[in-house]
């Protein structure tokens, strides 16, 4: 999408933010008339003041999402029908993609060419889905000649999801679409420091015929809101994309409660292995650089350990920070800018307390390592680069979520496995050779749900994301996404 500075400017100055639930097809306060406040890290000033919903809104949600349900004017809706509304939502979308894109700027600093990119990827989720509806067919099992085995795939019933604030509907919409598509009702918790895109979504939603309370949207706090989601006992699936710590005590909510479905995005420390005879140099150390530095390093899946093969360490250090140059940040809402801010004030310390625990574990910085553009108000940190890291330190071991890319050297693909794979995470892994065999006797033995080779693009909505280890279980994308909305069953006849 082409953008303008000056039209972004203004559709900004023009926008009338949504700022209360949506429970039921409307637009209500929450019933304690609780606000939270949203700050905008672009500058670091208040936006508005949002619903702050608890265990009461909650539950209205999960009821309104329960009744329609089993009323069927959605999960019995016929496929072609729900099709074409779910078609209808995503032309809404695009329609509006400017304003959401902006919204999502405002709420977590990120440049507003991405964010107008991530709504983009928003509308070929749903279309993507929305074509899949009536291409699923059931079985039939083989059986002897008076007996029928039909194995169907029915909805689940209420979907909650808790989503994360580094792509605010992206994330969001990678679930809301299959469990749409196949005929769940969705409530949906968006993470406190990123609500409003999500809640400006809602009405889209209505305008494109979704029934009253299958889709709502419940602003708040995760030990509130979306623990009371995890806890609820109506509730038959809740999907998560966070923390570990946070992806752990949803487990805990299904075992405590009804043991709903629970699958979980739970992040990564993504190995990034260049080897000497990488077929271009170049474009690997771009890439690298391009990886960890978009989004500010708040990417669940960034290549943030770099390991780079002793005899080439030098000279690829010296191209990953030209590389790196184009990334400092500057004004979210010009289009030209690669780089935003942090999306809050504790995120911007925690990468910075990182950047001191590397100096004292004894780690160099090549380029970046401090605050910058202080002057706006906002939580910007410029791209940094440390060398000399070995995989016990704490900055190679911690998901730090932030612009910091830690490089370790290595000799031979023995020891470049063992580093790769010495991980809480497994979510992501990417090779750099020109030698099949190495890279595929690697790509085997790697622990990662995903392992990309001679590239960091997977972004086609044909194949499935998610992690191995502690970066969590369960699919987003793809068909393999919808099984994660159904559940199967045998209707087994026996004719006389």
């Amino acid at each position: 999408m082409a953008l303008n500075y000056e039209d972004v400017i203004k559709t900004k100055d023009s926008i009338s933010f949504k700022n209360q639930a949506f429970i039921n097809g409307k637009y209500v306060n929450s019933l304690s008339e609780k606000v939270f406040e949203d700050i905008s890290p672009v500058d670091g000033g208040l936006v508005t003041s949002v619903a702050e919903c608890d265990v009461d809104d909650v539950n209205d949600a999960v009821k309104a999402a329960r009744y329609v349900f089993e009323k069927g004017s959605w999960s019995r809706m016929a496929p072609n029908k729900r099709k074409k509304i779910l078609f209808k939502f995503a032309d809404l979308i695009k329609k509006n993609i400017l304003e959401l894109g902006i919204l999502e700027t405002i709420d977590m600093g990120k440049p507003i060419s991405a964010a107008t990119g991530d709504i983009a990827a928003c509308v070929a989720c749903l279309n993507w889905y929305a074509e899949a509806i009536d291409k699923i067919y059931d079985d039939v099992a083989p059986t002897r000649d008076n007996i029928i085995a039909m194995i169907t795939k029915e909805p689940l019933g209420v979907v909650g999801a808790v989503t994360p604030w580094n792509y605010p509907l992206l994330m969001a919409f990678w679930k809301i679409a299959p469990a749409l598509a196949t005929g769940n009702s969705f409530i949906l918790k968006p993470a406190e420091q990123s609500p409003l895109s999500a809640l400006r979504v809602s009405e889209l939603a209505m305008e494109a015929g979704i029934p009253e309370g299958v889709f709502n949207v419940v602003p708040g706090f995760g030990p509130t809101a979306g623990k009371a989601l995890g806890m609820h006992m109506d509730v038959d699936k809740l999907g998560f994309t966070g923390s570990t710590e946070v992806g752990k005590l949803f487990l805990k909510y299904s075992g405590d409660s009804n043991m709903k479905r629970v699958s979980l995005e739970c992040g990564g420390k993504s190995p990034n292995i260049i080897f000497a005879d990488a077929p271009d140099l170049d474009v690997a150390a771009k890439q690298a650089a391009d990886g960890m530095f978009f989004n500010s390093g708040q990417v669940c899946d960034a290549p943030s350990r770099l390991l780079i093969e002793k005899s080439i360490k030098d000279e690829f250090i010296e191209r990953l920070i030209e590389y790196s140059k184009p990334w400092m940040p500057n004004d979210p809402f010009h289009p030209d800018t690669s780089m935003g801010s942090m999306v809050d004030k504790n995120q911007a310390s925690r990468v910075l307390d990182y950047i001191e625990t590397g100096k004292k574990e004894g780690a160099q910085i090549v380029t970046g390592g401090e605050q910058v553009n202080k002057d706006t108000g906002g939580y910007y940190i410029a791209p940094t680069i440390f060398k000399d890291v070995n995989n016990s330190m704490k900055i190679a071991k911690d998901e730090i979520f932030g612009p910091v890319l830690c490089a370790i050297d290595f000799e031979g693909e023995k020891e470049a496995l063992k580093i790769a794979n010495d991980t809480d995470y497994g979510l992501n892994a990417i090779i750099w050779s020109n030698d099949l065999n190495k890279v595929h006797k690697i790509a085997k033995r790697i622990r990662s749900g995903k392992v990309l080779v001679n590239s960091m693009s997977d972004g086609d909505m044909s194949v499935p994301h998610g992690g191995y280890k502690q970066s969590g279980f369960g699919r987003d994308k793809s068909l393999e996404a919808m099984g994660q909305y159904t559940q199967t069953k045998l209707t087994w006849i026996e004719l006389k």
